[in-house]
């Protein structure tokens, strides 16, 4: 997501959506030569129980990334330390470059952070979990020092920046192994909930292909390893409906790997309905067949829609191999309004959690680290406690 707080989305998305160390558990050559949909089982299987590091090194203030910027401690092996003890095997990193990229030709990274980054993602890796890191607020028209649109005039200047980039990126990370996957961006689109645009969309189809091409020509793992791309806002039905999303190809992946065998997983985000899930407001606070109020639930957005949204993307992308991960998904605290709500929030995330295992996608929760009216958060960051132990049971319990 992509603002500070509760990270709240327009209201009209509602409508639109209505209509290391060991051997990576990723990368298992013993089953390479099994079918394309079992290896993306095993991937899916192998990710288990995900959850994101919201509002941290994606946070900004002026165009500087600040982990600190919107009002969550620094990170710490604590943490991270605490999630996995939750029952979190993966953890998935959003961060920002913004004005610590440099000026051109060579766009370089400013070393500090790049440092912080890789700090960041050895808590998690260096105790066995697997990784993913993207780039996420640069594609932000809100977010000042954005520079990733893709409907700005000079989409020559954006590509090569944005090539320059992930090779240092890929470079600094070429020797984690599989445990480590790349995403290349976040919810990119033209800043309007309709329906894609063009030349937009080729845009982001673009800036897909030239991150596979530079990740896997970057040296080391990057040849094999699992690389994670979203198309239309991280929409599944402008993702997986005729809507112009094309899965990149992948010329320069190692030999090692068989031709039947995918590595790119398509990413999408479920926050449906919002009016539930994200709207800041005491209207609609229960979800699901067990509401016991039909006037706090929403009219649409139920177990239905959920399945079928899945289903989708089954059918257009696991079947042939490339994994899903439902890369955020959640809602926010709105027991000061109704004190049952918190039990919603959580027959939400099993249902999603359940409802994705069956059609073999894997689950990423957004935790902004904000606890409380509005919050998403499952921990409190400061003391490294649960906050939320119902949802983390529901989320594990739906993975079973």
């Amino acid at each position: 997501m992509g603002s500070r707080t509760a990270k709240i989305r327009l209201a009209v998305l509602a409508a639109v959506l209505a209509v290391s160390a060991s051997t990576p558990a990723l990368m298992n050559e013993a089953s390479a030569g099994t079918s394309a949909q079992s290896g993306a089982a095993q991937v899916v299987a192998d990710l288990g129980a995900g959850w994101n590091l919201g509002n941290q090194l994606e946070a900004s203030s002026n165009g500087t990334p600040s982990e600190t910027a919107w009002g969550n401690p620094a990170v710490t092996q604590a943490l991270i330390d605490k999630v996995k003890a939750a029952g979190f095997k993966s953890i998935r990193i959003p961060v920002s470059y913004l004005n610590f990229i440099g000026s051109g030709p060579n766009y370089t990274i400013n070393s500090a952070w790049l440092n912080r980054v890789q700090e960041v993602v050895n808590y998690a890796y260096n105790r066995g979990m697997n990784v993913m890191i993207n780039l996420h607020g640069d594609g932000y028209k809100s977010v000042p020092g954005s520079w990733l649109i893709c409907d700005a005039a000079d989409q020559t200047t954006i590509k090569a920046k944005y090539q320059k980039v992930w090779q240092q990126i890929a470079s600094r990370f070429q020797n984690y192994d599989s445990r480590l996957i790349l995403e290349s961006m976040n919810e990119e689109f033209d800043g309007q909930y309709g329906t894609p645009t063009q030349p937009c969309y080729s845009n982001i189809n673009a800036y897909n292909q030239i991150f596979v091409d530079t990740v896997r020509k970057a040296g080391g793992n990057n040849s094999s390893r699992w690389l994670l791309v979203p198309g239309w806002n991280t929409n599944i039905d402008y993702t997986a409906g005729n809507y112009g999303f094309k899965i990149p190809t992948d010329q320069f992946r190692s030999s090692s790997i068989p031709a039947g065998e995918q590595r790119i997983m398509i990413s999408v985000h479920y926050y449906s309905p919002w009016d539930f899930a994200g709207e800041e407001s005491g209207t609609i606070t229960q979800w699901g067949r067990g509401a016991t109020n039909p006037a706090k639930r929403s009219t649409w957005g139920q177990e239905d829609y959920l399945d079928a949204q899945l289903k989708l993307m089954h059918d257009a992308f696991v079947v042939r191999g490339y994994p899903v991960v439902v890369g955020e998904y959640g809602s926010i605290d709105k027991s000061s309004f109704d004190s049952s709500s918190n039990r919603y929030r959580a027959d939400f995330a099993r249902a999603i959690a359940a409802t994705a295992k069956k059609y073999g996608a894997a689950t990423v929760y957004w935790d902004n680290g904000v606890n409380g009216r509005y919050g998403f958060g499952l921990f409190n960051r400061s003391s490294r406690t649960v906050t939320q132990q119902g949802i983390i049971d529901a989320i594990r319990n739906g993975i079973g």
